[in-house]
């Protein structure tokens, strides 16, 4: 392979993959949200911080590989808040969705009948989507204490509201079957609420939309709203099929002797299958929609008029027909 000074140098500002196809998308992700990843030390991290910020000053060692300067992009965005470019914390990361995911799923999924531990494992669910909602906040509409504080009481009653009901309503009424569901309609509640309510500001005062050289325009509620949608369906559609395959398989396989006869195999099984089922679905949901989300000018012109003024000012009559926004993850 040729030096880099010989090819032409990569955008560091851009992903590797084209984001306009799922298949782009779910590359990008599926390279980020690498369990692996997580593994990765400090001083790894931060050559390839160093690597990135030298190329970015044409100062990169001679013979530099293209494929050298692919993964140190890898590792930063796994690792370093876009915004801030603050080292994160390990258990915040999307590299850590997966071995943080298989183990709370895996044990809501095996403690759904006793209540004090429907309790605990929806509250530590709930405060492990806190701690990955403030890691990847976003840096341009920081939230208070307060409001982060009140979004995670939300969410965490939100849980355990709807886990307690459901199985005190279920308990006597459904099969062992329906009663496995109980776990995911409180991880949907909770996302539904948690989500837009970390995200609050956003909502009251617009997130920023550009034209498609990237120029910030206005700030614009209604792209707020539809990138946040966007996002709560994501999260959702995440948990989806390890929460609502794996009640089918374990109703069966819990008939079986082996397992009959090693109940303490139960959930060590359970999060090994969600730890399967989440390296496959966590880059997928992430690659649903493009991170670079659009929104027509004409819905603009009649849902929020006065940013729509705002853009007729910048353009002089001439507005585009879309202008697009970072949904955020």
């Amino acid at each position: 392979m040729k030096g880099m000074e010989q090819q032409e140098r990569i955008n560091l500002d851009v992903p590797r993959y084209d984001q306009s196809e799922f298949r782009g998308r779910l590359k990008h992700f599926l390279g980020i949200t690498d369990w692996r990843l997580c593994f990765k030390g400090d001083e790894e991290l931060n050559q390839a911080k160093e690597l990135l910020h030298k190329y970015r000053l044409h100062q990169e060692p001679p013979g530099t590989s293209e494929e050298k300067i692919w993964q140190a992009k890898r590792l930063y965005e796994s690792a370093f808040h876009p915004d801030t470019g603050e080292k994160q914390n390990l258990i915040g990361r999307m590299s850590f969705q997966v071995p943080g995911g298989m183990m709370l799923t895996g044990a809501m999924m095996t403690f759904y009948k006793s209540t004090p531990a429907v309790v605990f494992w929806q509250w530590a669910n709930q405060s492990f989507n806190a701690l990955v909602n403030y890691t990847n906040r976003n840096a341009k509409s920081p939230l208070s204490v307060e409001q982060m504080g009140f979004a995670y009481v939300s969410a965490t009653g939100a849980a355990l509201v709807t886990a307690l009901g459901l199985k005190t309503y279920l308990g006597s009424r459904a099969s062992t079957l329906v009663q496995r569901y109980v776990p995911f309609a409180a991880v949907a509640a909770a996302n539904c609420i948690n989500v837009p309510l970390m995200r609050q500001a956003e909502l009251m005062n617009g997130i920023v939309v550009c034209d498609a050289n990237g120029n910030e325009l206005v700030n614009s509620k209604l792209a707020a709203a539809k990138g946040i949608s966007q996002v709560t369906f994501s999260r959702i559609f995440m948990a989806a099929p390890g929460m609502t395959i794996l009640p089918v398989i374990m109703e069966r396989l819990e008939k079986q002797n082996w397992l009959r006869n090693n109940p303490r195999l139960n959930a060590p099984f359970q999060m090994l299958m969600c730890g399967a089922i989440l390296t496959i679905m966590t880059p997928t949901a992430c690659a649903v929609f493009d991170q670079k989300c659009s929104i027509s000018t004409s819905t603009l012109s009649k849902m929020e008029p006065k940013a729509y003024s705002e853009l007729e000012k910048k353009f002089s009559g001439n507005v585009p027909d879309v202008v697009y926004f970072n949904k955020g993850l």
